[in-house]
């Protein structure tokens, strides 16, 4: 049976490959009318080729691209998701943060209860570094509006210090470039004595 079709397409093959030749008003063959109209086809065969081949061109570049694009939305699609889920630790940075703010009434606490504690706050901060968490606001840094938060402007007389971090209120985080929270802060602002 496949030897039968195989055999039909080669026939209709050959077919397709038979040169119809060109008749002059006296019924005799004429070359260069079928030179003429082989060479016409010919042209043709070359554009419907050229069509094709640059068709899957584009078609194999547009492919690329989708791959790319793709593979791109994909690593943003991971970074969002490691970002949210380390967002949901950041209230627990904070309490920690909130517990040693007071450094007097935490000395007071059981030594070894807060030793236990501060190595849990170091385990989060590992952890952190090791998706390459980084902190976002300092006291003296220039104020960033990008990472900084500014929620009081405190006067000063020192023009250097003019927009830069007089107090962190609650610190910032970024993963990598994206900023997950900017920091709260309360910035200096420079007003001279003669004002």
């Amino acid at each position: 049976m496949q030897d039968e079709d195989k055999k039909k397409q080669e026939e209709s093959t050959e077919e397709d490959n038979v040169v119809e030749f060109e008749f002059n008003d006296d019924g005799e063959e004429d070359l260069k009318k079928t030179l003429k109209k082989l060479r016409a086809d010919l042209k043709e065969a070359q554009k419907q080729k050229e069509e094709y081949l640059t068709g899957w061109q584009k078609e194999r570049a547009d492919f690329v691209n989708y791959k790319k694009e793709e593979s791109a939305r994909q690593a943003n699609m991971s970074l969002s998701l490691r970002e949210h889920m380390l967002n949901r630790f950041l209230t627990v940075i904070d309490s920690f943060d909130m517990a040693f703010a007071n450094r007097e009434l935490w000395e007071k606490v059981d030594e070894s209860w807060r030793k236990g504690v501060e190595y849990i706050h170091s385990q989060m901060n590992s952890i952190f570094e090791e998706y390459g968490v980084k902190e976002v606001g300092a006291v003296g840094e220039s104020f960033d509006p990008a990472s900084h938060e500014s929620i009081e402007m405190l006067p000063t007389d020192k023009k250097e210090k003019n927009h830069t971090v007089a107090l962190v209120v609650q610190k910032g985080y970024k993963l990598g470039d994206r900023v997950m929270r900017p920091a709260k802060v309360k910035v200096y602002e420079y007003q001279s004595g003669g004002e």
